[in-house]
């Protein structure tokens, strides 16, 4: 074998075993012996909703409200700042979507609250304001804006996807979509309501004393306290499943949030009873046991999306840096708590904008449906070749084989999602695949009409088919990467395998076919070519 020939099939060898190796998960799965799981790739083919069923939601997220909640913070440092300050407000309030107002009693002030703005630099502050050498106006400024939306939507699929993943979803595909929306994919989700409260909830978790000094009877009939309202705790009966609610008078201060958790777990108490257990880091721990030593004897309330979850007596300071959220959970509601709790607050709320559920059995059809039209549509490729083109078929049956192989192998390599439209793909790619070839048999019949030898025949033919194969594979490539950047879900999953498997078609049509007949022509004086 000449040096051509040996660096051809070593790259033609090593580009069959890797594919081979990427390719051996999708087909044995859990069936791997251990040591496989080490030193080789276990990444197989995964399936989108349409072959094995799930759900498919796009939310949006509401990203004002991230804004708001920016607002607010600031609104509530500025006066912790100027309590420091010594300096005497009347108040600091959100005035509108992107705007802090700031009053003061005297103008004398005037120096101490230049002190606690000199930290705001992303916002725009006004003063005077309308006038009122007491009033200040703090706005943020378009960039910083921009920065909290971006900042909020990053972290909202950061947040879900770590729920989901906790929830222990195989597969699953959270991607952004649009500015304010993500797509969620759950292949294989069955219970899809619990599946939605998980993603959905918003988790702010808060702890609130309880405004023992005032009735709740009378707040309930408008007489709210200043400082306070009127929070619920729900609790759904497990026989009937009938949701009750009980009313609770909170204050209105936050004297902590779930921002200092560390960890939260589903645990099962000495009566079989779940609740969730809670670690705070050093600066909760420390935070709490001051909170739990100066309100003894006093009600605290953890409240979780406005819904009190419990409002235990405080007996004694409780150090430590542990917590228990109890109440009357199921398993799987205790679980799932503690899940929202280690993932994180989302920091803004989200809404479903599209809601679709594949179920089980549609995914089996179309997997049963999809495989039968791949097989059948090949097999009949695959027979007319060997049948129009004798020997000379069969090696164009081969490289189709390998171009199928490194397909499905770059679908394993680069985690990329098989759907329907996919599988679509994949049968126009054999299509495509062939006809390359028959471009080549095609322009090697004319030269052997010529009358020139099968050697020379052969690499005539190559040589005249080359430019046309490139040029048809390039252009449809580039309609393939149009429709991957501008389509949608299953038009990209078309797009993605049609782009693979137009570039492997290139190569087992010009190189290794090229390759199968120049070594049997180094082994043998072949005088008649069966094409």
């Amino acid at each position: 074998m000449n040096r051509n020939l040996k660096w051809r099939f070593l790259l033609i060898a090593g580009i069959s075993i890797v594919s081979i190796i990427y390719i051996i998960p999708s087909i044995f799965g859990p069936k791997l012996p251990y040591w496989w799981k080490k030193p080789l790739p276990e990444e197989k083919v995964h399936l989108g909703l349409d072959l094995q069923g799930g759900m498919h939601l796009v939310l949006g997220v509401k990203l004002d409200k991230a804004i708001e909640n920016a607002l607010e913070a600031t609104a509530t440092s500025l006066k912790d700042g100027m309590r420091r300050e010594g300096v005497i407000y009347d108040y600091t309030k959100r005035v509108d979507d992107k705007s802090v107002e700031i009053r003061v009693v005297k103008e004398r002030f005037v120096t101490q609250v230049d002190d606690v703005l000199k930290d705001y630099y992303n916002y725009h502050i006004s003063y005077p304001y309308q006038g009122d050498r007491t009033k200040y106006l703090l706005t943020l400024k378009p960039a910083e804006i921009n920065l909290i939306r971006k900042s909020a939507f990053e972290q909202a699929i950061k947040t879900i996807r770590d729920r989901i993943d906790q929830f222990g979803v195989m597969e699953p595909t959270v991607a952004k979509q649009r500015d304010d929306r993500i797509l969620i994919q759950l292949p294989g989700v069955k219970d899809t309501q619990r599946a939605i409260a998980l993603i959905g909830k918003t988790a702010q978790l808060e702890f609130r004393l309880v405004d023992d000094e005032h009735s709740v009877e009378k707040a309930l009939q408008g007489d709210v306290p200043e400082g306070s309202q009127i929070s619920y705790e729900r609790s759904r009966d497990k026989v009937t499943g009938r949701i009750t609610k009980k009313p609770y008078l909170l204050k209105k201060t936050v004297l902590m949030t779930g921002e200092v958790l560390t960890d939260a777990r589903m645990q099962t108490g000495e009566y079989g009873n779940a609740h969730v257990s809670m670690a705070f880091n050093k600066v909760g721990g420390k935070l709490f046991a001051q909170i739990t030593g100066e309100n003894v004897n006093k009600r605290l309330a953890i409240v979780l999306d406005d819904n009190v979850y419990s409002a235990p007596v405080i007996r004694e300071k409780i150090s430590g840096g542990r917590a228990q959220i109890t109440g009357s959970f199921t398993d799987d509601e205790a679980n799932d708590l503690a899940i929202v709790l280690r993932a994180g607050a989302l920091p803004a709320p989200v809404e479903i904008l599209e809601q679709r559920t594949v179920g089980p059995s549609l995914g089996k059809d179309s997997i049963r449906r999809g495989l039968q039209s791949l097989i059948f549509g090949t097999i009949l490729v695959l027979v007319f070749m060997v049948i129009y083109y004798k020997l000379s078929g069969l090696i164009a049956d081969f490289a189709v084989f390998l171009n199928l192989l490194i397909l499905m192998a770059f679908l394993a390599f680069f985690r990329a999602t098989l759907t329907l439209p996919g599988v679509a793909g994949i049968i126009l790619t054999v299509g495509m695949a062939v006809d390359n070839n028959v471009l080549v048999f095609e322009r090697i019949r004319e030269e052997l009409d010529l009358g020139k030898t099968v050697k020379a025949a052969i690499a005539g033919g190559y040589d005249k088919a080359f430019i046309t194969i490139i040029d048809s594979s390039a252009t449809t490539l580039i309609a393939a990467l149009i429709l991957y950047q501008f389509g949608t879900g299953p038009i990209k999953g078309f797009a993605v395998t049609l782009s693979i498997g137009l570039c492997g078609s290139v190569f087992t049509a010009v190189v290794v076919s090229r390759f199968i007949y120049d070594w049997f022509l180094s082994k043998t004086n072949i005088t008649k070519l069966s094409i």
